[in-house]
């Protein structure tokens, strides 16, 4: 589902805020919690942003996009928090898409590449991320 202008310009508004709730231990302490529960997509999306994080050449704007949509994927109580049921991890997952977009020219076959290896250790060999990596082109 295509995003409009202002739907774009409140999400960056809102990792602006949530920026300040990453660090690589938070981050890392989530995705080991909250991993299999938030799923192989919301996974992927957020190994492709902490990759792409990682990358020396990639402009400190876009990295801020970055380390705010980890932000947000972070923070417990969202906007529909983690903790509920089927839905947790929804609102997580279009403002990580979101963040993809924004910095999709930045994730190259490498960044790809390690994503995929770290999810397949997560969930095994059978994960698919084709409906991710259509998005990004």
């Amino acid at each position: 589902m295509e995003k409009s202008h202002d739907e774009v310009r409140e999400a960056l508004h809102t990792f602006q805020k949530n920026e300040k709730h990453y660090s690589e231990q938070k981050f890392w302490d989530k995705l080991k919690k909250f991993g299999k529960k938030a799923g192989s997509s919301v996974v992927y999306a957020v190994l492709l942003l902490y990759y792409t994080l990682q990358k020396p050449e990639v402009p400190t704007k876009t990295k801020t996009i970055i380390i705010g949509a980890l932000g947000y994927f972070i923070l417990p109580l969202d906007l529909i928090p983690d903790f509920a049921v089927g839905v947790g991890f929804t609102d997580d997952l279009g403002a990580l898409g979101i963040a993809l977009l924004q910095v999709a020219m930045y994730i190259d076959d490498d960044i790809k590449l390690k994503a995929k290896t770290k999810l397949k250790e997560w969930f095994g060999d059978s994960v698919d991320t084709s409906d991710v990596d259509k998005k990004l082109g």
